[in-house]
């Protein structure tokens, strides 16, 4: 098995330098017309109660929904190293694909969850490419391009139809090292060894360990303790989720944190942060 995904990372990788090198176009065409397709935030990693096969979460933010679609346990890693921003020694399958785009110029802008056929997902990868006016599309296993679009924090979108595939699909949190990202912030578990190296209180939350976009703007900082959100208090990163998802439709999210032995509130939009990561933009 693991000659077969090394082969077929092979093959996506050889296939991408030729589109990119030679200009030919995607080897399909979108299944939805790119207006139509919603931005969604990548939320975490879970796993499919039944077998306890990987799922990647993605939230909805108009309807709060969260849309689980099945990945493999590579990819699955991938996503959770991303998540903590773990550093490793050489380059992964996806950091190649990263390095590989930056070599020839190449920048990834979107990744596109267009289409659900016989139950296997469909992608496309958008890249802008130095010299070119129409942006490029690869086509890709959604799994490889989730877990590039984390890493690179480039934007995901998906199709109507795949997300109302998805209302019917049951999914549960990791049981440990859970990892979520709402609103731009991402948070762990606040463990005993982490307040204590944070110097934070014994006091029920979750701690901020990325933050982009407006949450960032606001103030709120890696270490951070999440004290609240709406008012109801987070004991788990996958309550966090939860509590963000629950933001009534049009209101904002209120978020209750103490930073530098202050506690702070900011209100957050439950729209998908547009800023990209400061790191890896060309992935």
């Amino acid at each position: 098995m693991r000659v077969s995904l090394k082969l077929a990372s092979a093959v996506t990788l050889l296939a991408m330098m030729t589109v990119l090198m030679a200009g030919q176009a995607q080897a399909r065409d979108l299944a939805v017309d790119p207006d139509d397709l919603v931005p969604v935030e990548l939320a975490t990693v879970g796993v499919d109660p039944a077998g306890g096969a990987p799922l990647v979460l993605l939230r909805e933010p108009d309807s709060g929904d969260v849309v689980p679609i099945r990945i493999g346990v590579a990819e699955a890693r991938a996503i959770l190293m991303a998540q903590h921003d773990v550093d490793v020694p050489r380059p992964q399958t996806h950091d190649l694909v990263g390095n590989i785009l930056a070599g020839l110029d190449a920048t990834l802008q979107r990744v596109l969850v267009d289409d659900l056929s016989d139950g296997i997902y469909y992608g496309m990868l958008e890249l802008a490419v130095e010299g070119r006016d129409e942006p490029v599309l690869v086509d890709t296993r959604p799994s490889d391009g989730l877990a590039l679009a984390v890493r690179s924090g480039a934007r995901i979108l998906v199709s109507p139809e795949i997300l109302q595939a998805g209302e019917d699909l049951e999914y549960e949190g990791m049981e440990d090292d859970q990892v979520v990202t709402a609103l731009g912030i991402t948070v762990v578990e606040a463990t005993d060894d982490l307040r204590s190296a944070l110097g934070l209180p014994d006091r029920d939350g979750v701690i901020v360990s990325g933050v982009r976009g407006r949450a960032g703007h606001l103030g709120l900082e890696e270490g951070a303790l999440i004290l609240s959100v709406n008012d109801e208090t987070p004991e788990m990163p996958m309550d966090f989720l939860d509590l963000v998802r629950a933001t009534p439709d049009g209101q904002r999210a209120r978020v209750r944190f103490l930073q530098d032995g202050e506690e702070e509130e900011i209100e957050l939009s439950t729209e998908i942060p547009r800023e990209r990561r400061e790191e890896g933009i060309t992935l």
